[in-house]
């Protein structure tokens, strides 16, 4: 497996690199296609141990007309492009810092869709762990679990994880609409 699961402390310079690479993300796109740009999955919240990607959430227009603009520039800043199609609608992802040998650089995965998607709704479930210390934790427990059993299957790591992150975030959005 030339990508497995591995979990590591919390490091503060995630906060850095994510302020970097959306600096780099807004500079490329400018702000008319990169509407709003969010850090989110476990490198965002404090002291949560992760892999350490760092998972961006871009809004970007409705207008479809405008993804071949906005998959041009990113993959002139390195980023390789695939549609999520397990999602509905599909929307755009592009990752960097991947390379065929397996080893890696500091990778980035960047998610990009309108404010309308379901996308959005990870920032719930990021919300809620940054105020929630004690379900971070149990969280961190959790992903350190999966990351022993499915070391070498991202997929079912990502997908043992679905049922907590899909509660919470539903629990997450009954918090914040109160």
């Amino acid at each position: 497996m030339r990508f497995p699961v591995e979990i590591v402390p919390f490091d503060p310079r995630w906060f850095d690199l994510f302020d970097q690479e959306r600096k780099l993300i807004l500079n490329t796109l400018g702000e008319q296609l990169a509407l709003r740009v969010e850090h989110f999955g476990s490198t965002s919240i404090p002291e949560l141990p992760a892999k350490p990607t760092i998972d961006i959430l871009v809004e970007i227009p409705t207008d479809e007309r405008l993804h071949d603009d906005i998959i041009t520039k990113l993959v002139a800043q390195n980023y390789d492009f695939m549609w999520q199609t397990d999602a509905e609608p599909p929307y755009m992802v592009f990752v960097k810092g991947y390379n065929v040998t397996g080893a890696k650089q500091q990778t980035y995965h960047i998610h990009m869709g309108p404010q309308t998607h379901a996308l959005w709704d990870r920032l719930y479930f990021r919300d809620y762990l940054r105020e929630k210390p004690m379900l971070a934790k149990a969280y961190a427990e959790l992903k350190n679990e999966l990351a022993k059993v499915y070391r070498n299957d991202r997929v079912a790591y990502r997908l043992a994880k679905t049922d907590f992150v899909k509660t919470k975030t539903e629990e997450a959005k009954q918090y914040y609409v109160l």
